[in-house]
């Protein structure tokens, strides 16, 4: 109950491929409220936002689009490859992220929910797990992971994998989170196992 007396917030992240989008699903059919870190990512960085400036001023005005938007190639360019600069735009970015879901959060709260995700694929990596009161991860094998990327993206095999390669281990995210489910494929069961989930977090702060 980090934001106040009655809230609660679950993180929810894990392996690309492995069936976040799922998972998030579930919950919200459970009446969760959501907090969709992608939109809130996109939505920080909007044409004069306080955060383009300071990313513009970091890396230039040659990331911007002639109408004043975000050219996002043109900066993933400059930051694929160097961890530095990825550094660099993280520290940038990240407390105008937290600050949206803390905003975010509290209209939830203020609006009588009780119960919130924060679907955050870079959750650790944006520090925004000491917003939540508790941590669900989900993982897969490397090769269902692969089939599932390729298939939702259209990448390549290879670009499948180093994707992969480039995130945390499996191992990694069930160490730091209070649950963690492995999705190897049978529907049934992982949403079995987001139910149990779900009903055991409810029966905790409820």
């Amino acid at each position: 109950m980090i934001l106040g007396k009655g809230s609660v917030i679950i993180g929810l992240t894990g392996m690309s491929g492995a069936g976040k989008t799922t998972a998030c699903d579930i919950f919200r059919e459970n009446s969760w409220a959501v907090i969709d870190c992608d939109v809130v990512s996109r939505k920080v960085v909007e044409r004069g936002k306080p955060a383009l400036t300071e990313i513009a001023w970091h890396f230039g005005k040659e990331i911007l689009m002639r109408d004043g938007t975000l050219d996002r190639r043109r900066l993933g360019s400059l930051i694929f490859s160097d961890e530095r600069r990825r550094n660099e735009l993280n520290a940038v970015i990240y407390p105008y992220i937290s600050y949206e879901i803390i905003r975010s959060a509290s209209e939830y709260i203020k609006g009588g929910s009780k119960f919130i995700l924060l679907d955050a694929p870079t959750l650790f990596e944006s520090g925004a797990d000491g917003l939540c009161d508790r941590i669900v991860s989900v993982t897969a094998p490397i090769d269902v992971c692969v089939s599932r990327i390729i298939h939702r993206d259209g990448l390549t095999h290879e670009q499948a994998e180093n994707r992969l390669k480039s995130q945390h281990s499996e191992f990694f995210y069930c160490e730091k989170s209070d649950f963690c489910i492995r999705n190897d494929g049978d529907s049934v069961h992982f949403k079995q196992n987001i139910g149990t989930i779900i009903k055991d977090i409810t029966a905790q702060y409820g």
